[in-house]
């Protein structure tokens, strides 16, 4: 993969994605206000995966791959001391808006995920959702271990894709929010042991294995009951993990 035209072809993708939202918000501009549980709650993974970062507070936390700020926003709510950091100027542009919006203070930087452009062990926590199934698997490794101080944590919430049928379905079937990059690619378990070289304390926590099928059929009752079978069967069932539509990484 030539690393110019990948940043490249990635920028364009998400700029346009970010012109498309900036029509709403220049019209609508209240709708950059918004309550964590608006986050917290919109997929099912985000809520344990924020919790699994720990107390925040006082702490230096980088949102890499920050896109449109929500999670920058929640964690600086927290008390943390955020930076977000992102390819694509239009998402930084939103990201900078809301925050002003929700009156909170964040640093923003325009960077690669892999070359971030701060010293060794310069945060305790990093926080990603949907970016490394972007990235060079090693080198996004080499990058995150570089950047957490001694006793940091990271916490990834990615595309899983080890279920072939789910595979045929995000090639084959429209469904709302579709919508990806020519380069990425869902984690597979050999992106896995590729972490665990750098991290071999690697944990992967699956989400949604019955609870998926919202995608096509929606929110409602049907989708909440279905994600509480999905925390029995795989609290019981660990292997059921394969088969998930997504995965928390925490490497520590």
């Amino acid at each position: 993969m030539n690393t110019s035209e990948r940043l490249k072809r990635e920028a364009t993708f998400h700029d346009l994605q970010a012109d498309a939202r900036a029509a709403t918000f220049a019209t609508h501009p209240e709708r950059l206000v918004f309550r964590d549980e608006e986050y917290l709650q919109h997929e099912s993974w985000i809520r344990p995966a924020l919790e699994a970062l720990g107390d925040v507070a006082g702490k230096r936390v980088l949102d890499c791959g920050c896109g449109h700020g929500m999670a920058a926003v929640v964690l600086a709510r927290r008390g943390a001391r955020v930076v977000g950091c992102d390819l694509s100027a239009g998402y930084l542009a939103e990201a900078r808006q809301r925050a002003r919006a929700n009156e909170v203070e964040i640093e923003w930087v325009k960077a690669d995920a892999q070359r971030v452009p701060f010293a060794d062990g310069s945060f305790d926590r990093i926080w990603g959702n949907a970016v490394l199934h972007h990235l060079d698997m090693r080198e996004a490794a080499r990058e995150i271990k570089r950047l957490l101080a001694p006793g940091g944590r990271a916490i990834f919430c990615e595309p899983w894709g080890e279920n072939p049928l789910l595979n045929l379905a995000r090639r084959g079937l429209p469904y709302p929010g579709k919508g990806r990059t020519p380069d990425e690619t869902p984690l597979r378990r050999c992106d896995i042991e590729v972490l665990r070289e750098a991290f071999p304390k690697l944990k992967v926590s699956g989400y949604q294995f019955l609870a998926m099928t919202q995608r096509f059929l929606g929110r409602g009752r049907l989708s909440q009951g279905l994600q509480r079978w999905d925390r029995n069967l795989l609290a019981r069932f660990p292997s059921l993990e394969r088969w998930c539509r997504y995965v928390v990484v925490t490497l520590s």
